[in-house]
């Protein structure tokens, strides 16, 4: 078995354990949150504890290949996908009129 097949095999059996963790709901979290421009990395891993490469890994696997390529460019180098690199005044995780669900007083526009 060449080393391309075993990484292969690797790297499928760790996404298979890391599905294994999250509902299809938290999931569809990770990747809203990955597409959401001023979410840093860092909130996805203090929310759901996966690291900024376990989250690109996510996105490969559950995005087409065209989406993912979009996505990866779009995300590379952008200062609001990482909390050191924002700018001081942007210090949150959340948009300010974002509500909890049950709360939300702010219609669809």
């Amino acid at each position: 078995m060449d080393t391309c097949s075993l990484h292969y095999i690797m790297m499928q059996y760790l996404y298979i354990a890391m599905i294994k963790e999250f509902t299809e709901r938290e999931l569809d979290r990770i990747i809203e949150m990955a597409w959401e421009d001023r979410t840093p990395f860092e909130a996805i891993t203090f929310q759901f504890g996966i690291s900024e490469q376990e989250t690109i890994e996510v996105m490969r696997r559950e995005m087409k290949p065209s989406s993912f390529r979009m996505w990866r460019k779009r995300v590379q180098g952008r200062a609001t996908k990482h909390a050191k690199l924002r700018s001081d005044e942007m210090d949150r995780f959340r948009c300010s009129r974002q509500r909890n669900i049950s709360g939300n007083k702010i219609s669809k526009r």
